[in-house]
């Protein structure tokens, strides 16, 4: 919810709305033309659909051709793989993409530092529902400023340097990002956070990993 407070806030700092502010700043700087807080009509045929599963079913999802009425800080963008990859690459190269600076180094370095206390706590519920994509000590992550970060080596059974940043959507998107292997990873998936997308998350990371060579 913090994040949704923080969009907000930039609301009300801005005199903007956040899908205008967020298209002026970000996206628009960036290239990235197709991403967005919903979709147009004419582009309805380029969603996504939904993953079936095992009975055929498919998963319930929002209609994003529907202009929400409020812009969450925290989740609902709609974006392609591309413009993902220009965003991830912003991050990589220390808050630099081409020739242009979009953050300085010292504040991507502040957004992938973990920022919890070791003595926070977890209840068993929150370990269980986060798995070992949760930001805590026992998976041997904590949280920085907008992604979850790999703080230790040894304590998740996923593959990953330490400092590596990363997040996932509810509605299947993953990406992480090594700074050590200079490594993007973005999978793009309309599969809810539970099984089986975490299989399939599981699988990416294992098999981005496997095929790393040394020079």
């Amino acid at each position: 919810m913090a994040v949704d407070v923080l969009g907000r806030i930039i609301e009300v700092a801005s005199g903007q709305g956040l899908d205008t502010f967020i298209a002026q700043r970000v996206t628009k700087p960036l290239g990235m033309t197709s991403t967005g807080f919903y979709v147009a009509e004419a582009e309805r045929e380029r969603i996504a659909q939904p993953q079936a599963d095992a009975t055929g079913q498919k998963p319930a999802m929002f209609d994003p051709t529907v202009k929400p009425k409020l812009f969450s800080g925290g989740g609902g963008m709609i974006s392609t793989a591309g413009d993902y990859l220009r965003l991830c690459e912003m991050f990589l190269h220390g808050g630099k993409m081409g020739e242009t600076q979009f953050l300085a180094p010292s504040t991507v370095a502040l957004m992938t530092a973990n920022a919890l206390k070791p003595s926070i706590g977890y209840s068993a519920a929150a370990l269980t529902r986060s798995g070992d994509i949760g930001p805590t000590p026992a998976m041997g992550q904590g949280f920085g400023l907008g992604f979850a970060i790999r703080t230790a080596a040894g304590q998740n059974p996923l593959p990953g340097s330490i400092g590596t940043f990363y997040w996932t959507g509810a509605y299947g998107t993953t990406f992480f990002v090594d700074p050590q292997q200079k490594l993007i990873v973005i999978m793009m998936i309309q599969v809810p956070l539970g099984a089986p997308g975490a299989q399939f998350r599981h699988a990416v990371r294992s098999l981005a990993y496997q095929a790393l060579a040394s020079n």
